[in-house]
Parts: structure tokens; sequence; C-alpha cells
């Protein structure tokens, strides 16, 4: 953990090399992805999730929405890439997402629960590749050439990052 808002948990590095340890380490983090970040939200008022987690950051409502949209955008991306070589992937504008007004609205519930399902499809895909599959690629519009296991260790960060995010200001703000 660090004390910059931005980034609670560091940026993302990915690692120097890939193993069948570092994937089943990050697959089980992704899987505790949806429940970790249901239980930073739990018993948070309206108020509350409307409370950005930084200056000029996102809300705790905002937040939710957006692992839903990336964890979403990035799956439809695996798939993509188990069944394309090397599809093109076009980057979304997180930011004007979160602007939008599903990303803004009280559905917190709903998110959770796409998560859920979405976080049980992933993993099971993932859970069933195997260590070719992993070095399959996708073109991203901004990143270049990025293989799976980037994906997967990106994501597994990801979850745990806009987690800090929540918990951070829960425990700056002393709501238990």
């Amino acid at each position: 953990m660090t004390d910059d808002l931005r980034f609670p948990v560091g940026k993302f590095a990915p690692p120097s090399s890939y193993d069948g340890y570092s994937r089943a380490t990050a697959m089980e983090r992704v899987a505790a992805a949806p429940a970790a970040l249901r239980a930073a939200v739990q018993g948070l008022t309206d108020e509350q999730l409307d409370t950005p987690y930084r200056p000029d950051g996102w809300t705790v409502r905002q937040v939710v929405h957006h692992v839903a949209d990336s964890h979403m955008h990035a799956y439809l991306r695996t798939k993509s890439a188990l069944v394309e070589d090397n599809p093109d992937i076009k980057a979304y504008d997180e930011d004007e997402w979160a602007r939008l007004p599903d990303g803004r609205g009280p559905l917190v519930t709903e998110s959770l629960a796409l998560l859920d399902a979405l976080h049980a499809r992933w993993v099971a895909t993932f859970r069933a590749m195997s260590p070719e599959q992993f070095q399959r690629t996708m073109r991203h519009s901004e990143r270049g050439d990025i293989a799976l296991d980037f994906i997967l260790e990106l994501y597994a960060w990801h979850g745990r990052h806009h987690v800090a995010h929540v918990t951070g200001l829960r425990s700056r703000k002393g709501w238990q």
C-alpha cells in the first residue's frame, strides 16, 4: 500500500515472466475481486457512495460502475484474442463512460451482481486456457500488442486497485 490516493496499491507493473504459479495467483485475485468490492461498499449510504475517493476523482458509485465496465471490456477482449489472430482492440474514454447516466446511477447492486457473473465466466475461461493460449495477443489502439498473460495480471491488479480506493476512503473518513 502507498499513500498515493490515485494508486493506493502502487502502479501496475507486469511481472518479468509468467508461469503457472503467477497465473494461478492472478486468477485467484480476479476471482476474489467481486466479493472484495462488494465488501468494500457494504453498508455505505447514498451520500457516501456519491463521495469522491480522492479530490477530483470518481465517486465510489462511479468506481463500482467503472469496474463492471472495464472488466466487461477485458472479458470480451480476452475472448476475441482466443478466437482471432491479434484482433484490433479499441480504447475507450473511461472518464466519459463514468460521466454517463448509468456510470453515475444508483444501480450499484446490479453492477456488483454483473461482476459476480462476469468473473465466474472469465475465471472459468482463464482456468481452461493452455499456457500457449496465454501468449495469444491483441493489438490495443494505445498500448500496442499485448498478450493474455498481461491482461490477466493487469486485471488481477485492477480489482485490488479500485477496492483500495474505496477501503482507503472508508478508513480516512472513519466509515465502519
